[in-house]
């Protein structure tokens, strides 16, 4: 986590940037002035005069204007002559492609927007999401979205179980589902998983099942109708919903330190404004020349916001991939990029560093020279995995953008623009124009050069609005630790120079000895070494240094786990960051705990380590690790 190395941006870059010199400057000049600016670049139906009403930590942007969200991404691209643009390239795992247009993308919201009207839905009713990533799930947000009813998207790897506590928690009328979905050349049995959690959700009305495998199924009757049904001989036009600035546009659940996950509420024009101004500066994105890739789950926030309405709203062409990145074989990513000539990559640290284990043979034999800019979001990415990102995908010519944002921030919160940051591998760099942050020590102080913890200082446009139904723990869990100020629950570092380096969850960070350590540091010092794929590191109780370091450690290839190896790893640490600093333990691993958007779940190997009840495992990506990770720490 050093600024020794740094790439700024290719001149010819820097010339054509959407973002240039003294942008930063003039949003925190007026940072309201600023926001306003580019909601007024979105269509509304009454426009607004009132900017922001902060009644802390209630916040309400452009509260007395209206618009409609499906309108921004659709209707307006289509009358400004665009139609005929694609708006998604849609890839099934199988091999089926799809290129999809912002007038068909239309017709098909409208569509599906009517049918949902036909069965009672309409404006303020939650509707449940649990669709692969196929063209019915983004059409699907869209329909409710223009219909004024609240969608709640739920992972498509997601139990029974917690289907059933997201729709119960949010009181939702209608499901809409498949009949299954296809991962790594097997068939996930969503309809299945869904009647299992129907069976204890009163509030649901209806079930909506699209048909993507043609496997069978059971219909309830008076409940189930396939997504032919629900769009027969509906209308391809549709009035949409007039939605003032505040009303909620989406619910969208996330895990917390309780086994009770949040249900985040994000509302209509402050996440447009936010998602559109962040998709088009930090991508530094060209509606008529990029095609654009996010590789996440619309599952996710990351999805939400930059697969659906940030690029939508910028009317970008998209890649739409069902899979995954190594079905049928570890150069799908790249064969797609080869393929749709893609020039913007975003993804995870965890699956570049998932790439860098298979080897850049696979990038090498594709035709990556489309690419112009690559984007990191998800947890902070290690500087090894960034300058292999930069060398054998980006060729050593495209900028990168490292990204921190949440769940609750709706939109990217800090990042370096690209035509203006010379970037630094490991570090989100700035905030974005018109975010304000800091960092505090344990009484408040900001801390000027050193680590302490992130807040933001003021209110920003797609911020949460709060937690559904529970007010109290919305004010408790962000608001109540320092007055005033959004607590991030992040970790973060200030240089010398202002750069910011995020740390990992605050509960990520180490006391040993005596002093605050980030499980990212000591993760990057085992990822250098060539033989490490990948590795979590936690703090565990210790009797004489408060607490000691347990390292989780994933190996490249056919390289094998051995005392050897571990006690050379231990000394690497040593060496690299200090004596103190050595792991106590280190564990050979084949995966760790991640949520499907690639975060590791730390707190779930602290609860493994020190013998406690596991608690909220719902967002796992593979419900079986952590038996597996029993059985090893078992044998210690």
């Amino acid at each position: 986590m050093s600024a020794s190395r740094a790439f700024p941006p290719p001149p010819e870059f820097v010339t054509r940037a959407q973002a240039q010199s003294g942008i930063h400057e003039a949003a925190a000049a007026d940072p309201l002035a600023f926001w306003a600016s580019w909601a007024r670049r979105l269509t509304w139906s009454t426009p607004f005069n009132t900017i922001l009403t902060w009644r802390e930590p209630i916040a309400e942007w452009f509260a007395d204007g209206s618009l409609n969200a499906s309108v921004n991404a659709l209707d307006r691209h289509v009358a400004a002559g665009h139609g005929a643009r694609v708006a998604f390239f849609f890839e099934g795992e199988p091999g089926d492609r799809r290129a999809v247009t912002y007038n068909e993308l239309l017709t098909e919201v409208c569509r599906c927007a009517n049918g949902l009207r036909r069965l009672g839905i309409g404006r303020g009713d939650r509707v449940a999401i649990y669709l692969p990533m196929i063209l019915e799930l983004p059409i699907a947000m869209l329909a409710c979205a223009r219909i004024g009813a609240i969608h709640s998207v739920i992972f498509a790897g997601f139990s029974p179980e917690a289907i059933a506590d997201r729709i119960n928690d949010s009181d939702c009328v209608a499901l809409i589902t498949a009949d299954g979905g296809y991962r790594r050349g097997k068939i996930l049995p969503l309809k299945e998983q869904s009647d299992i959690a129907l069976a204890s959700t009163p509030s649901i009305r209806h079930c909506i099942v699209a048909q993507r495998t043609g496997q069978p199924i059971a219909m309830h009757p008076n409940r189930d109708m396939t997504w032919q049904e629900l769009i027969a001989d509906t209308a391809s036009t549709c009035e949409p919903e007039a939605m003032h600035a505040e009303d909620v546009l989406f619910l969208l659940y996330t895990s917390g330190t309780t086994a009770k996950p949040k249900g985040i509420m994000h509302t209509t024009g402050g996440y447009l404004t936010g998602v559109t101004a962040t998709h088009a500066l930090v991508f530094d994105h060209r509606a008529d020349e990029d095609v654009y890739w996010c590789a996440a789950d619309l599952g996710w926030i990351t999805g939400h916001s930059y697969i659906l309405y940030g690029p939508l709203a910028n009317g970008a062409t998209s890649v739409l991939y069902e899979g995954a990145p190594d079905a049928p074989n570890r150069d799908r990513w790249w064969e797609i990029i080869a393929r749709y000539r893609v020039s913007i990559l975003y993804t995870a640290p965890t699956a570049i560093r998932t790439f860098m284990k298979w080897g850049e043979s696979h990038p090498a034999g594709h035709d990556l020279s489309s690419l112009r800019l690559l984007g990191s979001v998800g947890e902070p990415i290690n500087p090894e995995a960034w300058l292999w990102y930069h060398t054998h995908i980006g060729g050593g010519r495209c900028p990168i953008v490292d990204t921190w944002w949440q769940t609750e921030t709706g939109a990217i919160a800090i990042a370096p623009l690209p035509g203006i940051a010379t970037a630094l591998p490991g570090s989100a760099m700035t905030p974005f124009p018109g975010i304000s942050v800091d960092i505090l020590d344990d009484e408040g102080n900001s801390v000027e050069v050193g680590s302490g913890a992130l807040v933001i200082t003021q209110p920003w446009p797609s911020m949460l609005r709060g937690i559904w139904g529970d007010e109290q723990r919305y004010r408790e869990t962000y608001w109540s630790r320092y007055p005033g100020r959004y607590l991030a629950g992040d970790g973060c570092r200030r240089d010398a120079d202002g750069n910011l380096w995020l740390l990992g969850r605050i509960d990520d960070v180490m006391n040993i000895s005596g002093h605050r350590v980030s499980t990212a540091e000591v993760e990057s010092a085992l990822i250098e070494d060539h033989r490490v794929a990948e590795a979590a590191v936690i703090g565990q109780d210790d009797p004489i240094t408060g607490q000691s370091i347990c390292a989780f450690v994933i190996l490249r290839g056919d390289v094998s786990g051995s005392p050897e190896l571990a006690e050379e790893l231990r000394t690497h640490v040593g060496h690299r960051l200090g004596r103190f600093l050595i792991p106590k333990e280190v564990v050979f691993t084949p995966e760790l705990p991640k949520t499907r958007s690639g975060k590791i779940m730390r707190r779930l190997l602290r609860d493994l380590i020190g013998g406690k009840r596991l608690g909220d495992t719902t967002t796992l990506a593979d419900q079986t690790i952590m038996h597996d990770l029993e059985q090893r720490t078992q044998r210690r």
